[in-house]
């Protein structure tokens, strides 16, 4: 495995972790001061084996999530919504979802991996739907009417964000991507305690 374009930075304070990150084009490989050479390099290629596979496995999670909502579209919508992107992000903390629609792109709160088949398709499609429609307005509401499953995952989200003690949607926020805006995305990093690992 190639290390070109991976920057190793040292630190005191860190004495038993190791992690990994992307900034770019550029692999950051943060490790104890301590580690030597030997040590360096053993670390460095055992973390860029995990990001990409950690990279391989969202990638084909998102992969999945955008030929969901393409399938939702085609079928509530008449595959008018085009996302250039949908994908799983975990920098959500107060919204289920978020797009912007001048760049096509559709973000889901990992926080709903498990929910109901249906909650998550409706959140797909309130999503899709501000590709078409900005806004909570009537001409946006007309665009879900037909999905069958709307109050009740309109209910399961409001019942969700009370279980995690998020403050109920005002009377113009909406429970799916009403609040301030949140990151659009963020690093896949990966940690690992080097302490009882053979070779560290």
């Amino acid at each position: 495995m190639s290390t070109e374009g991976v920057e190793v930075r040292r630190s005191r304070r860190r004495r038993r972790t190791v992690s990994a990150y992307r900034d770019g084009d550029r692999t950051i490989v943060l490790i104890p001061a301590s580690f030597s050479a030997a040590e360096e390099d053993r670390w460095v290629e055992r973390m860029l084996t995990r990001l990409a596979a950690g990279e391989r496995r969202r990638q084909s999670s998102d992969e999945a999530l955008t030929a969901r909502a393409a399938r939702l579209s085609r079928r509530h919508l008449g595959g008018h919504a085009r996302p250039a992107s949908v994908r799983w992000v975990s920098t959500m903390g107060r919204r289920w979802a978020s797009c912007t629609p001048a760049e096509g792109t559709i973000r889901v709160s990992d926080r709903l991996r498990d929910v109901p088949d249906s909650v998550l398709d409706y959140v797909l499609l309130h999503e899709l739907a501000h590709l078409l429609v900005a806004g909570h307005g009537p001409a946006f509401w007309r665009l879900l009417a037909g999905y069958p499953h709307l109050e009740r995952a309109r209910g399961f989200l409001d019942g969700l964000a009370h279980a995690e003690g998020l403050a109920p949607p005002g009377e113009a926020d909406d429970p799916v991507d009403g609040g301030p805006e949140e990151a659009p995305g963020e690093p896949v990093v990966v940690s690992a305690e080097t302490e009882g690992v053979a070779g560290g």
